[in-house]
């Protein structure tokens, strides 16, 4: 294998395309940024491609943008997939094991997790990847990693990311279109993208959540044990705040994003301001700095309420010990982290990307995620190579979110 790899990161957001390039040099495990680039888009919705032709219009300058900076031809990118019709499934597999001495194989392994994906879903829904939780030997629950066991009977329960066919197609579409292609199993789900740049090995073995909260949608996802127990993006963001003070306000977009910036806060204090009234002259607009708290705090209240419905259906409402880690662009708010706190009543925090030289923005947070995977991807493969597309999905089940 290469002493260093060098990989491009895409994430496509409602309001803008982000690419990152970064080098991982595998003698050290150094991994440092090369470039990084964004651009306004107007091809998404929600987090999901519904215009491919614009979409790609705006990879097109960012790859050139950092093609003409000195990195080098961009042909292979990982990128991101999100939007409310990504969802996940609970399912289980089982299958008898094969050899003569029933040691359990990689293939015993290989054909549980097959079996695990034999559901009935609709003709327009696919699985886009399957995750291990654990495995069961002969009634043994707990395990995992069976490999070299012995036993007779081999189960999986797994967790399986899940589609709407035409978004992925779409998402294939734009890409095509940039004249990029899509690395091997290069297609990952925001949230696990964000989980992998801002939470350390120690949050996951205690039990923590990560909320991304984008313009067009806000994704989570949830582990303990450093088991991924469950991820879901639901489609309000940062954008519905300022689509709700344009409303608010009766005024354009571009003001009401500038009035978001400037003065929208989440903080609270007992004092009485002496600045109770914002005049934006050149707008002639005049309003209370209460009124433009109220319309912020609904909306992220919004927000925080599908968080908690989130985590009541895997029933760890107030019971991630490591709380939940605040990323995205919209996440930038001041306030936000103590309105969480109030709101979840769990600790909360900012997270920015871990693990990458030169990355400190957490709007660059799922970027930063899909280079940390693909990193991974790329040294398991060095690592163990298994030589087909089952196999490496099995090695990204087992390793991929692990830091």
């Amino acid at each position: 294998m290469a002493k260093s790899v060098i990989l491009n990161a895409l994430d496509i957001g409602t309001s803008s395309v982000k690419m990152m390039v970064g080098q991982k040099d595998f003698a050290t495990g150094d991994v440092t940024l090369l470039g990084q680039a964004q651009a306004p888009c107007f091809g998404v919705r929600k987090g999901e491609v519904v215009n491919p032709q614009q979409v790609a219009e705006a990879i097109v300058k960012v790859k050139e943008h950092l093609q003409k900076s000195g990195v080098g031809k961009i042909k292979k990118v990982l990128v991101n997939i999100g939007g409310p019709h990504l969802y996940s499934l609970t399912s289980q597999g089982l299958v008898s094991v094969s050899r003569a001495d029933q040691k359990i194989s990689q293939e015993d392994i290989q054909r549980v997790l097959q079996a695990s994906q034999a559901l009935n879903l609709p003709s327009n829904k696919e699985i886009l990847d399957v995750f291990a939780k654990e495995f069961v030997v002969d009634g043994e629950e707990g395990i995992e990693d069976p490999l070299g066991l012995e036993g007779i009977r081999l189960e999986a329960k797994v967790l399986l990311s899940c589609v709407f066919s035409p978004v992925l197609e779409s998402l294939d579409e734009a890409i095509e279109e940039a004249g990029l292609e899509i690395e091997e199993n290069g297609i990952i789900p925001s949230p696990l993208a964000s989980s992998r740049a801002c939470l350390t090995a120690q949050q996951k073995e205690l039990g923590v959540g990560v909320v991304d909260i984008g313009a067009g949608s806000t994704s989570v996802a949830f582990f303990e044990e450093r088991k991924l127990l469950n991820f879901a993006v639901f489609p309000l963001g940062s954008a519905n705040i300022t689509n709700d003070i344009a409303i608010g306000l009766r005024t354009e977009i571009s003001t009401a994003e500038r009035i978001k910036k400037e003065f929208a806060t989440l903080n609270t204090t007992k004092k009485k301001k002496k600045l109770t009234k914002i005049e934006i002259p050149e707008k002639n607009l005049a309003f209370s700095a209460k009124f433009l708290k109220d319309i912020v705090e609904a909306r992220v209240s919004e927000i925080f309420s599908e968080v908690q419905r989130e985590l009541k259906k895997i029933s760890k409402q107030k019971l991630l010990p490591a709380g939940i880690i605040l990323t995205g662009g919209g996440t930038q708010l001041p306030g936000i982290v103590e309105f969480a706190k109030r709101k979840l009543k769990l600790p909360c925090h900012l997270g920015f990307p871990k693990n990458i030289q030169g990355v400190e923005d957490l709007t660059f947070s799922t970027c930063a995620g899909l280079l940390l995977t693909g990193f991974d991807l790329k040294e398991q493969r060095g690592e163990r190579p298994i030589g087909s597309e089952v196999g490496s999905k099995l090695k990204k089940i087992f390793k991929m979110f692990l830091p």
